[in-house]
């Protein structure tokens, strides 16, 4: 407890600035009177995991730092959130403290928890300066201890400092120019520089006498090192390279990112954080055959091996130009690195029992070294005994002769030795160094394996889970269908709707939808309405009868059962998203506009909201109109086809008491624009309220083996913005014995928060409303029984198969209001693409239709038409068409410069979100269709 309160103590001194308190515990420390660590660390709240040196540079008491750096406290030491006393001065702008702790060698390049060095945390511009010019110095400190590693051959030395973090520059240079590769060959440290051409070295730098490594090699051996090992591809190592960049998304326009060029990989991510804990990647792209372009001083882009385009700029502030140099320069060494590694040819192995290992090698490379020593020192006894005269002259003439003979040979064959012996180690190192490449080629392979694994899994999810990133597969030039069954999470919409596609790159898109939730804020009276449609239906007006509408396609739909969608994705695998073209089987002949436009199936419960005085009760319906939106999707696996730039459609219903209006009114980013206008609309002028709300996640089950089916998951939310009450409904998800399967269940709630209504339902089914009591004493009730039920019941369910929307039927709680159930399907829907009554209307066309709609309308288009007639290989070929005739006015766009006019609608802000919004221009109904493009 004495160490503790003596450390506290010291603590709070620190923190207050007491020198003289300061001093004395420092002296009964040198005395041995207290023991206590100079860098201990704070346990209570005030100071938790912060030492005295942090607390004294907090506050700016400078006295006490230097008391403190003095008696030896550690400079670098960090606090529970990864801060130095460096971040600490800097953050609270203590120059004095800053100085004074850069004396004491505090390093100026620590990041702490949030990625951050002390410059990057500073608002005082004198302190970033010092802090930048203590980086400089510190650089060149770790640069100085390179190049000296380098001429006295240091290897551990040289390793830790290439293993550092944040490395020095590897090809740095002292006073003459010498790179530490220069200063290696000079010296003859050839593991020196075998470790540097390792770690990216390059040999062909000139110092300031115009020479290179070669010319400074100090034997032949290190020559051979040095001109074997780069140019026989032995880069195994390229410098990492980062910093901000602005890169081009499709739906957010330019974006500030941080990029990293890192072993042959470009990966961006939304801030610097995020890079440095390797966390949270919006994206990465292997350079392997990247080609780079330039447009301007800031602008280039690069072009994948897949075809990819990916659009970058650097600031234009400072040097741009030179800061873009740089850039290329680093993506074009990663892209050399990336296509020497994972595009070379894999030569052929031989057998196993052929392979000698290093080691045996190295043994017998020994032993012939010391049999060449003694037979050499015996040949050269054995001729010095032959010379000399005693021996010569008692031996005949030939036998002398033949022992000279024999030692000359002698003497051949130990040089000849040698050289081989010379040769085998050569190529020892050779072989290690060709060992070392695999290894480090293998672990190149292993990452893009993994990266490659983690596309291929994160495909599965989208493909699962439409409204996962990069669940479309759609191309800015391509344009071809996705595989998209996604609603938005958490997209606002008023019944002046967007349909929008998110894209995170040029070279994958997203597709989310932001469906219809409540009518616009248009208005009419029911004598402008029968003027417009006098000139639209003159012949039914005429006969004085109402319109019937057809209840069956022409042509029944195509099975699917002989066709997989994993079968095809599951070929594509590392392929181009955008270069996957799906099957028109996997679509059904309605354009995305139509189904839109399924919202408006069920709006007599608008129509209703009108003659109701309550909030409350106005709120049941509202929410009843949003589940029902949903309910058209059930069994409903059919992908609509993607609208043209241009493409419009309209529906009256008089029956129904509206009528819609629909454009496709962006490409780039692909955007459908939607306006209803009806007798009531859902901005109540009578209430003067307005309502808003999101919508639930469409999940599609058995993608790779079994049947398809839909689940609706996830929350829906309805605001009244005048009175602020809210709607909160969830729809259930499957569960693991599809005990909840299509539930919805929620709470009205008072603006101030108190639940005074229950919904519940099923989306494919109904929707209630009861009392919160009886809902919850029902749900009490339920739980007592729920045991018996599940072990009847549960062995039975499978959660994967396809369910039966009438395998379980909704229990009724007693009390409850109706307030929504849904139509009965035609008995011939599982024929007609599950389609409901309303959904097979949408694409009706007959003369009086055709007489008034413009060219553009999607019940004009020929693909479509053609799948709804049965004829599979022409909806094939018109689509294809199709595409190419719109990149084709695309490009021509692209070369005049000419940017598309949108038709109906005009951009502009939300009146109750204040967001951007496409807004109806009214001129439709104008009925004015001579400047529509040709786009069929």
């Amino acid at each position: 407890m004495e160490e503790l309160d003596t450390e506290e103590q010291f603590l709070q001194d620190a923190r207050n600035g007491n020198l003289p308190g300061i001093q004395r515990l420092l002296m009964s420390k040198i005395k041995e009177e207290a023991k206590f660590d100079i860098n201990c660390k704070g346990k209570s709240r005030s100071n938790f995991g912060w030492t005295p040196l942090h607390l004294s540079c907090y506050f700016g008491h400078r006295d006490v730092v230097e008391e403190l750096l003095k008696a030896g406290a550690d400079a670098n030491l960090t606090n529970n959130v990864g801060d130095t006393p460096l971040h600490k001065a800097a953050f609270t702008g203590r120059r004095e403290v800053v100085m004074l702790l850069l004396q004491y060698n505090a390093c100026p390049s620590v990041i702490n928890g949030s990625a951050q060095i002390p410059k990057d945390i500073t608002h005082s511009e004198e302190i970033r300066s010092m802090l930048e010019a203590a980086e400089r110095t510190e650089e060149r400190k770790l640069e100085e201890q390179v190049l000296e590693a380098a001429r006295e051959g240091a290897t551990t030395t040289l390793l830790k400092l290439l293993n550092r973090k944040k490395p020095p520059n590897i090809n740095c240079t002292d006073l003459l120019g010498n790179t530490p590769l220069h200063c290696a060959a000079y010296r003859g440290q050839k593991q020196c520089a075998v470790k540097l051409l390792q770690n990216g070295a390059n040999p062909n730098i000139k110092n300031k006498n115009g020479q290179t490594v070669f010319d400074l090699a100090k034997d032949t051996e290190m020559r051979q090192i040095l001109d074997g090992s780069f140019k026989k591809g032995l880069r195994r190592y390229v410098q990492m390279f980062d910093g901000p960049l602005w890169k081009s998304t499709r739906f957010f326009g330019w974006r500030s990112c941080w990029v990293v060029l890192q072993d042959g990989v470009l990966s961006w991510y939304s801030k610097q954080s995020d890079a440095a804990s390797n966390s949270q990647s919006k994206g990465s792209k292997a350079l392997t055959q990247a080609q780079c372009s330039t447009k301007d001083s800031c602008y280039f882009t690069v072009k994948c091996f897949d075809d990819s385009i990916h659009y970058f700029k650097v600031s234009p502030k400072g040097d741009p130009e030179a800061t873009r140099k740089k850039w290329l320069e680093a993506i074009e060494a990663h892209s050399a690195f990336s296509t020497h590694y994972c595009s070379q040819d894999q030569d052929s192995e031989d057998d196993e029992d052929d392979v000698i290992s290093l080691g045996e090698l190295t043994e017998s490379l020994q032993r012939a070294e010391t049999c060449h020593g003694k037979l050499e020192s015996e040949v050269l006894s054995f001729l010095s005994m032959v010379k000399e005269d005693a021996l010569g002259e008692g031996l005949p003439v030939a036998v002398l002769q033949k022992l000279r003979e024999v030692c000359d040979a002698s003497s051949e064959t130990c040089s000849a030795l040698r050289q081989c012996l010379d040769l085998f180690s050569k190529q020892e190192g050779a072989c290690s160094l060709k060992l070392e490449q695999e290894v480090e080629k293998n672990k190149i392979l292993s990452e893009a394996l993994q990266t490659l694994a983690t596309e291929h899994h994160e495909l599965e999810q989208s493909v699962v889970r439409g409204s996962s990133p990069r669940s479309a597969i759609l191309s800015e030039d391509d344009f071809y269908d996705a595989l998209s069954y996604s609603d938005s999470e958490h997209s606002q919409s008023c019944l002046e709707l967007s349909l929008s596609f998110k894209e995170e790159d040029e070279g994958r898109s997203e597709l989310y939808y932001s469906l219809p939730s409540c009518l616009s804020r248009g208005r009419m009276s029911q004598e402008d309405w029968r003027g417009d449609e006098e000139e639209e239906d003159e012949g039914a007006k005429r006969s004085g009868a109402k319109k019937k509408h057809r209840t069956s396609l022409p042509a029944p739909m195509f099975s699917r059962n002989n066709f997989s969608i994993w079968s095809i994705l599951r070929k594509c695998i590392g392929m181009e998203l955008s270069k996957i073209t799906m099957p028109v089987i996997f679509n059904e002949p309605l354009s995305f506009l139509q189904r839109l436009t399924e919202y408006m199936e069920h709006t007599y419960l608008i129509q209703q909201v009108n003659d109701i005085t309550d909030s409350i009760e106005r709120m049941k319906c509202v929410a009843a109109f949003a589940v029902s939106a949903v309910a058209s999707q059930w069994e409903r696996t059919g992908k609509p086809f993607n609208p043209l730039l241009g493409e419009t459609y309209e529906l009256v219903r008089e029956d129904l008491g509206f009528r819609v209006i629909s454009e496709q009114v962006s490409h780039h980013p692909p955007v459908s624009a939607f306006h209803a206008e009806g007798i009531m609309t859902l901005e109540l002028p009578k209430y003067n309220e307005a309502y808003t709300w999101t919508n639930p996640t469409c999940c599609v089950h058995n993608i790779i083996v079994g049947q398809l089916w839909i689940e609706q998951y996830g929350n829906l939310e309805v605001i009244n913005h005048r009175t602020g009450e809210k709607c909160c409904l969830s729809f259930k998800p499957c569960g693991l014995f599809g005990k909840e399967l299509h539930k919805v269940e929620g709470y009205i709630l008072d603006k101030s928060k108190k639940k005074v209504s229950v919904l519940y339902g099923k989306w494919t089914e109904c929707m209630c409303a009861v009392d919160p009591a009886t809902f919850e004493a029902h749900k009490k009730s339920d739980k007592v029984t729920e045991g018996k039920k599940s072990s009847k019941e549960g062995s039975s369910a499978e959660s994967e198969e396809s369910p039966q929307p009438g395998g379980d039927s909704l229990e009724e709680i007693p009390g409850s209001q109706l307030l929504w159930k849904i139509t009965p399907r035609p008995a011939n829907s599982a024929q007609m693409y599950s389609f409901t009554s309303f959904a097979m209307q949408l694409n009706e066309l007959d003369e009086h239709i055709e007489a008034v709609i413009p060219k553009t309308d999607c019940r004009l288009r020929p693909d479509i038409r053609a799948m709804e007639n049965g004829d599979i290989d022409l909806a094939s070929e018109e689509k294809k068409r199709l595409e190419e005739k719109q990149r084709a006015a695309r490009k021509s766009r692209s070369k005049s410069d000419e940017d598309w006019k949108t038709r109906w609608f005009h951009q502009g802000s939300n009146p109750h979100t204040n967001s951007p919004d496409w807004l109806f221009s009214t001129a439709y109904w104008d009925r004015d269709y001579s400047q529509v493009p040709d786009i069929y």
